[in-house]
């Protein structure tokens, strides 16, 4: 499949750089700790909420644990009026971590393509196997678009896999196959485990990295340039087209965020009016203390929708540089 971008993700997590790439691992005090703490939930805006939501019971593994519709206030928040009202299913993994993916109704342009426009654009799941999932996942309404393969070549011992679903939302499903005892990948609970990293592009990486550090605390991992064959095959480019690639990381052991910078023949995604993006539409992160961040970048001032994934807590959205939705969720 070529080169992956994610053999730069397991180096740089072991303070490793291959020679000849830009960027190093960046040290951090003992006490320095991320506002940011983990993912919390990975929403997908579908065509259709109900039959993603069985998809992703039927091949993810993952339990319906509330549906409903969305409120007035919390569409707000998101600065998306005009899904008040839009059904919602919320969808919870075997292992019983309080992780979430989370369907809601959007309009998909037919045009629209994982991996060609700004924004959230992946969601990453540590698994059990790559390869058996793959063998599970070709009899699917999934679509393969990579691996198999060993990141960077067989270079690394982390295995990967890639699925579209039916909105274009894009899933990696990855496993560490060597020792992961001493691995900075979670290992796995379960067959099909949780989100663990989340990915973003837009047009300018080094902006979006400093973005998550300055304003949210995470901690850049590393931030280099690799050719990442997924990436430019879905653009028309060549396989060794080098994309600016970087990783932060959250408060919690194996939460991060990937970085991907794309070149400016892409844009912004088309998003109907009113509405969340869709695909990937957006993240959701717990914070420590919604009051260490700038009230002014909230959409609207803190509110607390309550339901399953959000209990009490303080809950605001972000726009990030990319245009990407940021939804963080208070938990002290």
């Amino acid at each position: 499949m070529g080169t992956r971008a994610w053999w730069a993700l397991a180096l740089a997590m072991s303070l490793v750089l291959t020679p000849g790439l830009t960027g190093s691992p960046v040290s951090y005090a003992e006490d320095a700790s991320p506002n940011m703490q983990k993912i919390k939930i990975a929403t997908v805006g579908a065509r259709d909420v109900s039959a993603t939501a069985a998809l992703y019971r039927q091949h993810l593994r993952h339990a319906i644990v509330e549906s409903g519709e969305i409120s007035k206030a919390l569409a707000a928040s998101w600065g998306a009026p005009a899904m008040a009202g839009r059904p919602y299913a919320l969808l919870q993994g075997e292992s019983g971590d309080e992780v979430f993916l989370r369907v809601v109704a959007v309009t998909v342009p037919e045009h629209y393509r994982a991996m060609t426009t700004w924004g959230w654009n992946a969601i990453e799941i540590i698994v059990e196997d790559p390869d058996a999932l793959y063998e599970y996942l070709l009899d699917s309404p999934f679509t393969h678009v990579g691996g198999p393969d060993y990141l960077g070549g067989g270079t690394s011992s982390i295995r990967a896999v890639q699925f579209t679903g039916p909105s274009q939302e894009l899933f990696y499903f990855t496993t560490e196959t060597g020792d992961r005892a001493a691995s900075t990948l979670l290992t796995p609970r379960v067959n099909i485990d949780r989100p663990f990293i989340m990915v973003v592009a837009g047009p300018d990486a080094r902006a979006l990295t400093d973005f998550y550090v300055e304003t949210f605390g995470t901690r850049e991992a590393f931030f280099m340039e690799t050719p990442v064959a997924i990436i430019a095959r879905a653009q028309g480019l060549p396989e060794d087209h080098a994309f600016p690639l970087a990783l932060v990381r959250l408060a919690e052991f194996s939460n991060s965020i990937e970085i991907d910078g794309y070149p400016l023949s892409t844009g912004p995604r088309t998003v109907a009016q009113g509405e969340l993006p869709p695909g990937v539409a957006m993240s959701s992160f717990t914070v420590r203390d919604l009051d260490a961040i700038d009230p002014a970048l909230f959409i609207t001032p803190p509110l607390r929708p309550g339901g399953r994934a959000y209990g009490n807590s303080r809950v605001a959205t972000v726009i990030g540089p990319a245009g990407e939705l940021i939804e963080l969720i208070e938990t002290p």
